[in-house]
């Protein structure tokens, strides 16, 4: 069988390399990929969100699979298309997609199923915001974007100044322009954060190991969010009773809830959790694998992946049974380009990678690269995902960083606590 991956991130560099692992794939093609997916699959030069174009590939080259990676193209209904045509596609539909697609439905969605959840509420425009902070207590707030924003729409704020820029950001400014024609200023929640997946066909559910993603940008969880600067699975801070309470009293409820709204979901469920004093409260949804949780759970997969998503689209997760998941934990240390998540330099020389893949145990994933003139050059802010197996958290991570250390481009950086939080609480 042919598969189609689109995308071009890191996520995608991991299903593209664990599909093209399955004995029944021939060819994996990624649109538009990287250059690690140039060498673990074939390249196709299409957009990620040119559907058109996506669907008339899939149709041309005999693809059995397609596998809608990122939230733009699922968003903006690529899986409804490539269904329309009488082609397989692993994802949501477009009225599904709208669970990560706007904060204001996901919101309204959880309280209708009754799943804990921050309390919040909803705006229009910058000056009612801007009236409800001022009239209320100076507490911690998170202000949301309601569309998508590159996983940047998100601002925590310690007090209510920081929230009132935050609020100008988004709708006064339009920093991320239509994401910001809503907003959702909500209260903050304190504790640790966790990431829990599952894979659905709508009526089954198979909940992977929970992982844990560390967003703001630096040591310690200092600065601006980002699009994640690494994780690593399974996190001891979640335990075997714990995830089947997520399951219970998240994961089951919202696909019930999808249902009855007359979207039901398939694909991959995503919650970002918040452990709290309270238990388990649902930060938000996103309606895919995550990046870069997806690297450090691919990693650890023994199941043949392509039979999951298969199962999924057909509608027969209830065969599938359980999957089988190297014992190891594994750890992903993203590797950005200098200035991210601001503005960066692209277009410098990556040295060192064959010595880094050289490490046994070890997979770099590409995600900001292309190839120019032979050479692989940085061309995104978050540029690769270095990820290790260990025989423990610990072992994982060190084994990560030495790969780290292989690698060379003018600017590189990363965080370098990925995982101290597991190797903390074990």
């Amino acid at each position: 069988m042919n598969v189609l991956v689109v995308g071009n991130g890191g996520r995608e560099h991991a299903l593209a390399w664990k599909l093209a692992q399955s004995p029944r794939v021939e060819t994996v093609f990624v649109a538009p990929g990287n250059a690690g997916t140039a060498t673990d699959a074939v390249n196709v030069d299409i957009s990620a969100t040119d559907i058109p174009a996506v669907v008339k590939f899939a149709k041309d080259n005999d693809v059995g699979l397609t596998v809608v990676g990122p939230e733009a193209p699922l968003v903006a209904g690529m899986v409804d298309a490539l269904q329309d045509a009488g082609l397989r596609a692993f994802g949501p539909s477009k009225a599904a997609a709208e669970l990560e697609g706007s904060k204001v439905f996901c919101k309204n969605l959880l309280r209708n199923a009754d799943v804990p959840s921050a309390d919040y509420r909803v705006f229009r425009d910058a000056e009612s915001a801007t009236h409800y902070l001022t009239e209320r207590d100076d507490d911690p707030v998170v202000v949301k974007a309601d569309g998508l924003a590159a996983g940047k729409g998100v601002i925590v704020c310690s007090n209510r100044a920081e929230a009132l820029i935050a609020v100008d950001r988004i709708a006064g400014s339009k920093e991320f322009g239509e994401a910001g024609n809503q907003l959702v200023i909500e209260e903050r929640l304190v504790g640790q954060e966790a990431s829990v997946l599952a894979i659905t066909d709508g009526r089954t559910l198979i909940t992977l190991p929970a992982a844990q993603d560390h967003k703001p940008a630096y040591d310690g969880d200092q600065g601006p969010n980002t699009g994640g600067m690494g994780a690593y699975c399974p996190t001891p801070l979640v335990t075997d009773d714990m995830l089947a309470g997520v399951e219970e009293s998240v994961l089951v409820p919202t696909i019930h809830q999808m249902k009855r709204s007359r979207k039901p979901f398939r694909g991959v469920l995503y919650a970002g959790l918040m452990l709290t004093k309270g238990g388990a409260k649902v930060l938000e949804y996103n309606v895919r694998f995550g990046d870069p949780e997806c690297q450090p759970l691919l990693m650890r997969l023994k199941t043949d992946l392509l039979d999951v998503l298969e199962a999924a689209v057909d509608g027969r997760l209830d065969e599938v049974g359980d999957l089988e998941w190297d014992p190891r934990p594994a750890v992903c240390v993203v590797m950005a380009s200098e200035g991210y998540p601001g503005s960066y330099e692209k277009g410098y020389p990556i040295r060192g990678l064959s010595e880094a893949a050289a490490l046994e145990d070890v997979k770099v994933f590409h995600a900001g690269t292309s190839i120019v003139d032979g050479q692989v050059v940085n061309t995104g802010g978050r540029v690769l995902g270095v990820t290790a197996l260990g025989d423990t958290v610990a072992k994982a991570k060190l084994l990560a960083y030495q790969a780290v250390k292989c690698i060379r481009w003018e600017g590189a950086w990363c965080r370098k606590d990925i995982a101290d939080k597991a190797i903390s609480a074990g």
